[in-house]
């Protein structure tokens, strides 16, 4: 924190200053969140309670008569959401923040984003432009003598974002709802030139699929990709997605119909994944059908040996899962279908 001013022309023009101005950044899901700042250093200074005061001050300049840390030097330091967020599990709309900290004595602080982003630090702080408050617990770090933000941890659905500066770090996390960002966004973009490409529907009923999405809307999504009005197209992946929608919503029959389907658009490795999945479902008549059909196209092909192999073994059919077995190690596997092969043979006792 600089507590001295300065009005001469290097506030208005671009010129170089004692503490330099820095931006760091992290993504979430698709969300990305910034902050803006400037780095004073410790330079032999002692910095809590004296250079930085403890809890709100009058610092003898501006409006504010209760004021707390700008977080940095110079202008407001500023934090950017490109989406809704909380911070610390309080909401925070999209937007730019002023970020401000009153630091206090017990290792706790108060973080506090503000309406207001053009003040000059904190000089004329008002309260009533607050949009979030948080009280944060500080921790002891080695010398930093650069004031540094960083973003520590991150995590699929949230960060760790922390100011650290001399030997003290304030640590707050950011949580975004990855889920609802993704779809709201394609929401929002699906009346544009988006919604004519089918991959972008495909896409997104299978991201709801897999992330907790609203699985009757992800089935009305892989609809339109496939009986879409513009580009109707059925192929594999979206009779997949669909037949996985239908399963999740336990619409058991229709999912195991539209794979009989699919299978006859797969590929050797697709029919490979909708055997595996029918043997999950306990399906093992279709599972089997699968299987055989991989093996009828793909005659060379070892792992289609090796897959029917472990359907017998898994049905109980030791006899044509030993001749499945030793069929795909007769082809030269590659290692891992013949380290497969191997260890189902030596569990039916043949090998």
């Amino acid at each position: 924190m600089i507590l001295a001013l300065s009005f001469s022309a290097s506030a208005q023009l671009n010129t170089p200053r004692g503490s330099q101005q820095a931006t760091v950044s992290q993504r979430v899901g698709i969300t990305d969140i910034s902050i803006t700042y400037a780095r004073p250093s410790v330079n032999g200074r002692e910095v809590w309670g004296k250079l930085v005061p403890y809890g709100m001050n009058n610092l003898g300049f501006g409006t504010a008569t209760a004021a707390p840390w700008r977080a940095g030097a110079n202008e407001n330091t500023t934090i950017t959401f490109s989406h809704d967020a909380k911070v610390e599990g309080k909401p925070i709309k999209a937007g730019t923040y002023g970020l401000h900290i009153e630091v206090k004595p017990d290792n706790t602080a108060t973080l506090i984003l503000s309406n207001d982003t053009n003040a000059w630090g904190s000089f004329f702080y008002d309260a009533n432009n607050d949009a979030l408050r948080a009280d944060i617990s500080t921790k002891t770090v080695s010398h930093k003598e650069l004031l540094t933000f960083e973003f520590n941890t991150v995590g699929t659905n949230s960060a760790v974002a922390s100011l650290i500066w001399e030997k003290k770090e304030f640590p707050f996390t950011i949580e975004v709802d990855v889920t609802n960002v993704v779809l709201d966004e394609f929401r929002a973009k699906s009346i544009g030139q988006t919604g004519f490409q089918r991959q972008n529907w495909e896409n997104m009923a299978n991201y709801a699929l897999n992330n907790g999405g609203d699985l009757n809307e992800a089935l009305t999504w892989i609809d339109k990709a496939i009986a879409g009005q513009f580009f109707s197209q059925k192929t594999f992946n979206n009779l997949a997605i669909k037949g996985q929608i239908l399963n999740k919503l336990g619409k058991t029959n229709e999912y195991a119909e539209l794979m009989d389907e699919a299978s006859a658009m797969a590929n050797a490795n697709q029919l490979n994944t909708l055997g595996y999945q029918m043997l999950g479902a306990k399906d093992y008549d279709r599972a089997l059908k699968y299987f055989k059909k991989n093996v009828a196209d793909n005659p060379e092909n070892a792992n289609a040996y090796d897959s029917l192999g472990e359907c017998y073994k898994t049905m109980g059919d030791k006899t044509n899962a030993i001749k499945s077995l030793k069929k795909a190690l007769s082809l030269n596997p590659p290692a891992n279908v013949k380290a497969n092969s191997e260890k189902l043979l030596k569990e039916l006792g043949a090998l």
